[in-house]
C-alpha cells in the first residue's frame, strides 16, 4: 500500500458527470460544487436526480447545454457499476471515468473481459477504479454532506492499462474533495475492505438481529457499549446486500476464521457451563480473546491516520440542557486543551450524560482542576487509550 502525497493543489476541471445522485455521488456533486465546478447529474429514478438537484448537487444532464463533460463519477452500485463505467467510456471519448463503487476486483475484471472480447483495451486508458473510505448510516441524497470526504481515505485502484493522466485526475479529484489518496491493486482492496468494513458490518448487523425478541427489560438496560457495536447495523440493506454479494470470497475467508475463534470460545464456555464457573479452561479462552482483541485496537490508525498514540480519557458529566455540550467544548478551548476524539453516552431516562474527551496526557491534570473550578461534575479516574 502506498499513501499518496501531493506538493501542489490541482483543481478538478469541469463539467463533472455524477452517474448515481445517492449518498456518495450527491455527497460529491455538493462538495464539488462548493468549489464553483459545473456538476452534472445522471439517475435512473427521476425522484432521486430531483432531489440531489434540490440540494443543490448539480444539475440534471439532460439540462445542460455546455462542454461535454471532463470527468465522470459513476457512484452507482457494484453489481451495474461496471455497465455504467463501460457506458461513459464509450459515450464520452474525451472523459477520464471513475467510479467510487466499494468493490474493485469484479468490476474491473467485467471490464477486461469486455476489452477481451472485442480485442481492444485502449479504452481502458481513461478508468481508473477508486473508493472513497466515507460513508454514513443513513443512505440517498437526503444524507448528503459536503464534507464526507474531508480527511478520509480515498483509494486509488489503477489498472495496467490505466495512463498516467487518468490516474493524476483520479488523484486530484481525492485530494478537491479534502480526502488524503491511497494507492492499491483491486485484489488488495477487496481484502482490505472485507476485513475493516464489510465484515464489521456483518458481526454488527449479527448482534443487533438478537435484540429483535429481546425483552423490553433487557433493551432497557441498554449502554453506549451496545449503541456503538450496533450503530452500522441500521445501514441500507438493499446496497449493503449488494456489496458483500460482489465481495464474497473475502468476506467468506475472514467469517471463517472468526467462525474458527467463536467455536473454540464456545466450547470452553459450554465445559464452564457444565462443570462450574472458571472450570473447563473457560478462563484462559475468555483471555485470549480479550487480549488478542486488545492488540488488535491498538494497531488501529491514530488520528490524521498517523501512528496509534496514547491519550488520556476525561470523563465529564453533561446536564441535559441546550448548549451544554458546546459550553463544554468552548471552556476547554478556553483552557488551551485540545480535543482529540469524543464520545457521548446518555442512557434512556437519564438528565445527564457523559462526555468521554480524549486529550493529550500532559494536560490531565490542568484539564480535571480548571473545570471542576467552572463547576463541571467529573470522574476522575481517567485512563489512557490508545
Amino acid at each position: 500500500m502506498t499513501y499518496v502525497t501531493t506538493h501542489r493543489p490541482v483543481v478538478t476541471e469541469g463539467p463533472v458527470l455524477i452517474i448515481g445522485t445517492g449518498l456518495l455521488g450527491a455527497s460529491l456533486g455538493l462538495c464539488l460544487r462548493a468549489s464553483h465546478i459545473d456538476v452534472l447529474l445522471q439517475d435512473t429514478s427521476p425522484t432521486s436526480l430531483r432531489l440531489a438537484q434540490d440540494i443543490g448537487a448539480g444539475i440534471p444532464l439532460k439540462e445542460w447545454s455546455g462542454l461535454p463533460p471532463q470527468l465522470v463519477i459513476v457512484a452507482t452500485p457494484p453489481d451495474v457499476a461496471h455497465e455504467c463505467v463501460l457506458s461513459a467510456l464509450q459515450t464520452w471519448p474525451q472523459a477520464v471515468v471513475t467510479d467510487v463503487a466499494s468493490v474493485k476486483e469484479a468490476v474491473l475484471d467485467d471490464l477486461l473481459s469486455y476489452c477481451a472480447h472485442t480485442d481492444d483495451y485502449s479504452i481502458l486508458g481513461r478508468y481508473v477504479g477508486s473508493h472513497p473510505m466515507a460513508g454514513r448510516e443513513r443512505s440517498g441524497a437526503g444524507a448528503a454532506d459536503a464534507d464526507l470526504f474531508y480527511g478520509r481515505p480515498w483509494v486509488l485502484v489503477a489498472h495496467p492499462y490505466s495512463s498516467h493522466e487518468a490516474v493524476v485526475r483520479i488523484r486530484a479529484l481525492a485530494t478537491d474533495v479534502g480526502a488524503f489518496p491511497v494507492e492499491m491493486d483491486a485484489h488488495t482492496h477487496d481484502r482490505s475492505v472485507a476485513l475493516v468494513s464489510h465484515v464489521p458490518q456483518l458481526v454488527s448487523s449479527l448482534l443487533a438481529s438478537r435484540l429483535v425478541d429481546a425483552s423490553s427489560e433487557a433493551l432497557g438496560l441498554a449502554g453506549q457499549g451496545l449503541r456503538d457495536t450496533t450503530r452500522i447495523a441500521a445501514s441500507d440493506p438493499r446496497l449493503w446486500t449488494v456489496i458483500l454479494a460482489g465481495n464474497a470470497g473475502p468476506v467468506v475467508s475472514i467469517l471463517r476464521e472468526l467462525q474458527s475463534d467463536l467455536a473454540d470460545l464456545i466450547t470452553h464456555l459450554d465445559k464452564a457451563a457444565e462443570l462450574g464457573p472458571l472450570r473447563g479452561g473457560s478462563v484462559g479462552a475468555v483471555n485470549r480473546v480479550m487480549e488478542s482483541g486488545n492488540r488488535g485496537v491498538a494497531r488501529i490508525p491514530g488520528k490524521h491516520g498517523g501512528a496509534p498514540r496514547r491519550y488520556a480519557e476525561l470523563e465529564v458529566l453533561i446536564p441535559d440542557t441546550p448548549g451544554a455540550l458546546g459550553q463544554l467544548f468552548t471552556e476547554l478551548g478556553e483552557i488551551g486543551v485540545n480535543i482529540e476524539d469524543l464520545a457521548l453516552e446518555h442512557s434512556a431516562g437519564q438528565h445527564v450524560g457523559l462526555a468521554r474527551v480524549m486529550i493529550d496526557p500532559s494536560r490531565l491534570r490542568q484539564a480535571q482542576k480548571e473545570l471542576e473550578s467552572r463547576g463541571w461534575r467529573l470522574i476522575t479516574h481517567a485512563i489512557e487509550t490508545a
